[in-house]
């Protein structure tokens, strides 16, 4: 890998880092603001919304000029999202801004991958890349965790500007300042990511014209045999993982006893099973054998089942082992092992899926739109879990029986894209082998 590659490594963790950090601030400040359990996971359904509304824009968006500078403006919009939460803006459409900013963020972020690396590094770019991301991930969570914590929080307040009123009163308001600074670090790398130079045509700017394009690249990754399954893979899997997110945070309340900043602590311990899962991917699985990751999916699924039957109580009285300032109750050991566990086989299987699915959409057409269409299914996906989450949490609907339902969708629904790639597999093979018999 070259120096620009890890610039833009550099680059996507500071964003993603105060992506995640934000979310729990967000959830704080909701809490701050007592407003329903149930709107909570409509945070992550108003932030994906300008992934599924702007679909058809942000790759042309991406593609119109070099993706440095494409990453540097959206992170500037991510910015001002953090801006108008601070100023008194209810904390869902603010996080919608932050959210515009990512939509257009993410197609020049992979899409950059295609301009600059070769087709057999994409599969060890994405573990990179998707290692670095959970990476973030783990860290964000975690840094939103404690900077909502009553310690940090009451030193942050403490410290005052001379002069200067910031308006800073909660911990959610101050964990949202420090957050914004991470913003500003992310842009400032951002202008150091060189230009590839690729040039694609020049992209249209009538909405109707962008709008039929959208639509063709769609139609064509979708009538693609690999584009399909992989589509489909990562379709499923983000859905699926932002609305795990939520599930775990109600989980722990409900299961381990725990509070939102443990409970986001407790979020990451599956992140690192991702990271790990994913780093093996980039070393184990070539590009040529990523569909044979497939049967992970249906695994992780039913390891989702096994939370659900989960709580601390099964092992009471059991000591708590203390390293350092660290405390580790034994009892919650399983539960960290599970969650791990079922990050392990999501990063495993998602990696290749995501590589393949950039190869086609690079080969079919240009890295921005087929990051957007991938944008679209994906965020549409994730639309439709959390509304439904949503509705079983209004529904006050027990949270096991939740967390069973999902794994046995997540499960089952692997199973019909297997099902799915081997009729496809059956129909190539008869066509080529038709092929030889007329040669």
């Amino acid at each position: 890998m070259n120096r620009s590659f890890y610039t833009i490594m550099a680059a996507q963790f500071f964003s993603s880092l105060a992506d995640n950090a934000l979310l729990i601030a967000a959830i704080a400040l909701l809490a701050q603001l007592n407003d329903p359990a149930w709107m909570t996971p409509l945070l992550k359904l108003f932030f994906v919304l300008s992934y599924v509304l702007l679909a058809a824009f942000v790759g042309a968006f991406a593609d119109s000029r070099p993706k440095g500078n494409v990453m540097f403006i959206t992170n500037t919009v991510k910015f001002i999202g953090c801006a108008v939460m601070l100023t008194g803006c209810h904390p869902l459409l603010a996080y919608a801004i932050v959210g515009l900013g990512a939509a257009a963020y993410s197609p020049a972020k992979y899409g950059i991958l295609t301009e600059l690396l070769p087709p057999e590094k994409l599969v060890a770019a994405n573990g990179w890349i998707e290692g670095l991301t959970v990476g973030s991930i783990i860290m964000g969570t975690v840094l939103g965790g404690i900077l909502i914590s009553t310690t940090v929080s009451t030193s942050l307040l403490s410290f005052d500007f001379p002069v200067i009123d910031t308006g800073i009163e909660t911990p959610a308001q101050s964990a949202v300042l420090i957050i914004m600074f991470i913003y500003i670090l992310a842009s400032i790398i951002n202008l150091r990511i060189a230009d590839t130079g690729a040039r694609y045509a020049s992209q249209k700017k009538n909405p109707i014209a962008l709008v039929k394009d959208f639509a063709v690249c769609f139609k064509t990754l979708w009538d693609d045999r690999l584009g399909q399954i992989s589509l489909a893979v990562t379709t499923l899997f983000w859905g699926a993982g932002a609305t795990l997110q939520f599930i775990v945070i109600k989980w722990a309340q409900v299961a381990l006893h725990m509070n939102l900043s443990q409970g986001a602590i407790l979020q990451a311990i599956s992140a690192i099973g991702v990271a790990g899962g994913a780093i093996w991917a980039a070393w184990r699985v070539p590009l040529r054998s990523s569909l044979n990751v497939l049967p992970y999916g249906i695994v992780m699924g039913l390891l989702i089942c096994v939370l659900a039957v989960y709580n601390s109580d099964m092992l009471p009285n059991i000591p708590i082992v203390t390293i350092g300032k660290f405390s580790i109750s034994l009892n919650l050991l399983p539960a960290y092992f599970l969650l791990i566990l079922i990050g392990w086989f999501a990063g495993y299987f998602v990696v290749p899926m995501n590589a393949l699915l950039q190869h086609r959409g690079h080969v079919l057409m240009s890295a921005g739109h087929s990051i957007a269409v991938q944008n679209f299914n994906e965020n549409i996906s994730v639309l439709v879990m959390l509304s439904v989450y949503s509705g079983l949490i209004w529904l006050d609907i027990p949270v096991k029986f939740v967390i069973i339902g999902f794994g046995l969708v997540v499960g089952f629904t692997m199973w019909l894209v297997i099902k799915r790639h081997q009729a496809n597999q059956a129909e190539y093979d008869s066509m080529h082998l038709i092929g030889e018999h007329k040669h």
